[in-house]
């Protein structure tokens, strides 16, 4: 466990064992509880100049958060009486620092240039195999012959990814973000639910010759996306499709297990790859398909630049850790139980869904690395909807609700509309409306309005939040964004002592559905499991076993 510096990650110091922590409550009582953004901006003429930071492809506003420049002191004197550096560097060397499963995390490895990363060699053989592949499909929906996927006189038209969680929802995010680097002649598809409905609802308007099914699971066992799978498969052949070994690939590293299914064509990962991290290996196929290999290599290169900055910038500088750290400061000191997402751009409509994922997977955890209980809050929950659409929903509550909700707002400076499909005047004068919401929902809801004639029009103001800016929605420029939140969700987990890379949470009720499936699946019967608690088996009753 130990790395070249001798640290034990093991034996971090847990945050509330530190100096830093202390003085940060004292700090809080002192003047963090009462503290004013209005205030602040008042005393410090050029607070947006010091607060703001700059990384690969992102700029950060952190101004509008209830921070000064003492909180961020005593935040970084945080981060390293928790060893967060050194953890951060054990991650990068290939230490198991997983404990619970005494797996190393290595999903920068996967985006790391040729012979610079743990692995690497591994890693950019599967690389290359994916995007050569990858390539081969789109020649395909070009209407070109080849013998890599599917028949030669039929043009391929769709594709259609099967798996659950990470296998879904970070491929399925990139490649709607990306929508403008897409290939035009190709429809993607994203099936995860084990309900029928949507496998049910893709395969209406798809035909099997013009179509190739992604199967992701790194075990070819994970019970949603295998059912899902098997049902595509019997559509498939119903349908009259032929050489299923054409038109089902997989992203598994049980290739036996493939091809007992009929797949002979695969590519593997390792365990040392999360599934809300795997978006970079061969999980991201459909990612790859979509963009083509030269853009899937960008998206790895945005991530890996953040990865440096990451690995070399100060804490006072580096922005992963301060978001991550302020996260804490909220969490643990404001009491703030959620986190809104609103990115001002359509294309990132399910992002708020990944980052669901991500740190609430991640970081929803109640013990500490030793298994001992935690005497503080973790993970709040994480969630939002695009902008401006998001105005018209939950923006009332977040204003005026009794809660106060940190926000996070996600600005693109050119607009990620696809080209040609309106007007370039009409897609300038929509971008500048986007970007004037966004910009002025953070304002108010840092200045509010004072009504005392009139309560249901006042505004209380002081709400925290904090703008992150990108140029433009590249491959490159998503890359980066996506790692700034690994990183940012790492941070938090390490200062909190916990297992940020584990997921038993999800077991448990995975086991229980197994064992009441049969009792589904079996009809009415006489008695019921004398251990089933009652409301299980009154429903089941119901339902009619």
């Amino acid at each position: 466990m130990r790395t070249e510096t001798g640290f034990d990650v093991a034996t971090a110091t847990r945050c509330d064992r530190t100096a830093a922590w202390a003085a940060l409550a004292g700090h809080y009582e002192a003047h963090g509880r009462d503290f004013d953004l209005r205030e602040a901006f008042g005393r410090d003429p050029r607070r947006f100049e010091s607060m703001s930071f700059d990384a690969p492809e992102v700029f950060a506003d952190l101004s509008k958060n209830l921070v000064d420049a003492a909180t961020l002191r005593f935040l970084a004197d945080l981060a390293r009486e928790c060893g967060v550096e050194a953890q951060r560097d054990a991650m990068f060397a290939g230490v198991a620092i997983n404990n619970t499963e005494r797996r190393a995390v290595l999903h920068t490895a996967l985006r790391a240039p040729r012979g610079s990363a743990p692995f690497g060699d591994d890693v950019h053989a599967v690389l290359d195999a994916m995007l050569a592949f990858a390539e081969a499909v789109r020649a395909r929906a070009n209407g070109a012959s080849t013998s890599a996927v599917a028949t030669p006189t039929v043009r391929l038209r769709h594709v259609v990814n099967i798996g659950i969680g990470g296998s879904d929802l970070g491929p399925q995010m990139a490649v709607r973000a990306l929508a403008g680097f897409a290939h035009p002649g190709l429809t993607f598809h994203f099936v995860a639910n084990v309900d029928g409905a949507d496998l049910a609802s893709v395969l209406a308007g798809i035909a099997p010759a013009e179509t190739l099914f992604v199967v992701a699971s790194k075990t070819f066992t994970t019970q949603e996306t295998m059912t899902n799978a098997a049902t595509a498969r019997a559509w498939f052949l119903a349908q009259g499709g032929t050489r299923i070994e054409e038109h089902f690939v997989a992203a598994t590293s049980n290739v036996e297990a493939a091809a007992r299914f009929g797949i002979t064509r695969t590519f593997g990962f390792w365990d040392w790859v999360g599934g809300r991290y795997s978006l970079w290996s061969a999980i991201g196929l459909p990612i790859a398909i979509a963009i083509g290999a030269e853009r899937f290599r960008d998206l790895l290169a945005g991530a890996h630049a953040m990865d440096g900055h990451f690995a070399q910038a100060p804490v006072e500088r580096n922005l992963p850790m301060l978001l991550g750290l302020v996260d804490v400061w909220y969490r643990n000191f404001h009491g703030f139980t959620s986190r809104c997402i609103a990115p001002y751009a359509q294309a990132l409509q399910r992002l708020p869904a990944y980052l669901q994922q991500l740190e609430m997977e991640s970081n929803g955890k109640r013990v500490d690395r030793s298994g001992a209980p935690l005497p503080f809050a973790t993970s709040p929950v994480v969630w939002g909807e695009p902008g401006t659409n998001a105005q018209h929903a939950y923006f009332q509550m977040l204003h005026q609700g009794s809660d106060v909700v940190p926000v996070e707002f996600i600005l693109l400076a050119q607009s990620s509309a696809v080209a040609g499909a309106i007007s370039p005047e009409a897609t300038l004068r929509q971008q500048r409306m986007l970007l004037a919401n966004g910009l002025a929902q953070s304002q108010a809801l840092m200045q509010g309005r004072a009504s005392t004639s009139e309560p249901h029009r006042d505004f209380p103001g002081n709400r925290p939040s904090t703008t992150l800016l990108l140029d433009r929605l590249t491959p490159r420029s998503l890359g980066a964004l996506l790692a700034l939140y690994e990183h940012r969700v790492f941070t938090s987990g390490a200062v909190w002592g916990i297992d940020s890379f584990d997921q038993w949470g999800v077991e448990l009720g995975k086991t229980l559905g197994a064992k009441l499936l049969p009792l589904l699946e079996t009809g009415p019967v006489i008695a019921l499991p004398a251990d089933l608690d009652a409301s299980t088996a009154g429903l089941l009753r119901r339902l009619g076993a």
